[in-house]
């Protein structure tokens, strides 16, 4: 599946809280934080920008996977 190239970051948070159980808890400055305990504790930082560049969103993307033991092209179908 191919990455959105105009994905904001402010969308990504949204999709991750709608979807993947994540909970805005703080923003620093032009940085979303969000949490997750399921299935564990996890913390990631989405940087607010419009658009997100490729690599950073790649990196969120990754991370997120990782977490939640899902692929990346199921993250992605969520967006």
């Amino acid at each position: 599946m191919k990455i959105p190239r105009d994905l904001y970051g402010r969308d990504l948070a949204v999709a991750l809280c709608r979807d993947w159980g994540y909970v805005k808890v703080n923003q620093v400055g032009s940085h979303i934080i969000l949490q997750t305990e399921t299935p564990g504790h996890h913390r990631v930082s989405i940087p607010d920008h419009k658009p997100l560049r490729l690599g950073t969103l790649n990196a969120i993307l990754r991370e997120v996977a990782a977490a939640k033991q899902a692929s990346r092209e199921a993250i992605l179908g969520s967006l």
